[in-house]
């Protein structure tokens, strides 16, 4: 993985257990797995731990690594990461994104909190007026608080974890996927119904959707037309899943705003007009683990490798059946 994401997974506690946990050569950490100290080193490995900044494992790396029984990945998504060749070999794959999805719900939740309150309406008014009551509230649009709908495109694990923590506000709650059905989505706290009558019934929407073929600017002009007056649409997913260019169209029309922690391209170009839109606001990949947060992605590691130890079953097995719908 990369020196950043190695320095904040593994302080100095997570690094002593990962040293109880396994034979650990130096350096821990290694940028490149072709250079000649590496080749070496991965005749006799039997896990890697993987990471943000690592390169992808293809199949080359399998004949290198002929003792490899494990990959677990600190971070969420393995796709594009670990080639399909690691479940034809029987490498057992794991994931964190598990633990990656709770700064993401937690995230997408305080937005929703903010966006519903029209906090941002109101920081520019007081801003431009420095008049507490003046007449510039009147031109903000109302608070969506208590009563307002939320939809959630897509009940993945972050989609999931949003739904369960609006239990605790006075939000109707939707949400839009093909993989769930009316029960599984009532025991998350949301109603299922189709991704069209979400987008016309929603006040503010959130999309938790894989980045796959088919959902390529899933969010696309006619859909974004169905979008409420003064809505609001959040995507921590991928920024391929919206359409950009029919986005902004409706944000300089002042008829939605949009928060977008993701975009395509990423990162985006210095002159992207998204920047200068009205109505966007642009943050840059933060709704993830960041710091101390990835605490959690490492201890999800940790206790793989315990178990792995102990010949018990991996808590977070990336299955390749799952491939073709998960993020």
């Amino acid at each position: 993985m990369g020196a950043s994401a190695f320095a904040d997974l593994f302080d100095t506690p997570r690094l002593a257990s990962l040293r109880e946990l396994t034979e650990l050569e130096e350096p821990v950490r290694v940028d490149d797995l072709t250079s000649p100290h590496a080749v070496a080193r991965l005749r006799d490995v039997e896990v890697l731990v993987t990471g943000w900044g690592g390169p992808s494992l293809g199949p080359e790396l399998l004949a290198m690594a002929p003792r490899l029984r494990a990959v677990l990945h600190a971070g969420g998504s393995v796709k594009g990461q670990i080639s399909q060749a690691f479940w034809d070999a029987g490498v057992l794959v794991t994931s964190a994104a598990d633990a990656n999805a709770i700064p993401v719900a937690e995230y997408t939740v305080a937005t929703i909190i903010l966006e519903a309150k029209r906090v941002a309406a109101y920081i520019d008014g007081y801003a431009r007026s420095r008049d507490v009551g003046g007449a510039w509230r009147r031109d903000v649009p109302p608070a969506l608080g208590f009563g307002g709908t939320v939809g959630i495109v897509g009940l993945s694990r972050v989609g999931r974890r949003v739904a369960e923590l609006l239990r605790a506000f006075d939000f109707r709650v939707l949400a839009a996927d093909p993989f769930h059905d009316a029960r599984s989505a009532a025991l998350a706290g949301a109603q299922l119904t189709g991704l069209d009558d979400l987008l016309a019934q929603s006040d503010i929407v959130t999309i938790h959707a894989p980045e796959l073929p088919e959902t390529r600017h899933l969010i696309d002009a006619r859909r974004l037309a169905l979008l409420r007056q003064d809505g609001v649409l959040i995507n921590t997913a991928r920024g391929s899943l919206v359409d950009s260019e029919a986005l902004m169209a409706r944000c300089r029309a002042g008829t939605l705003r949009a928060i977008l922690d993701v975009t395509e391209p990423e990162p985006l170009p210095a002159d992207s007009p998204l920047f200068t839109t009205p109505g966007v606001v642009l943050t840059p990949h933060i709704a993830g683990a960041m710091h101390a947060e990835t605490h959690r992605l490492a201890d999800a590691v940790l206790e793989e490798l315990r178990r792995l130890n102990e010949s018990q079953p991996p808590l977070h097995r990336v299955d390749r059946g799952s491939l073709s719908h998960i993020a």
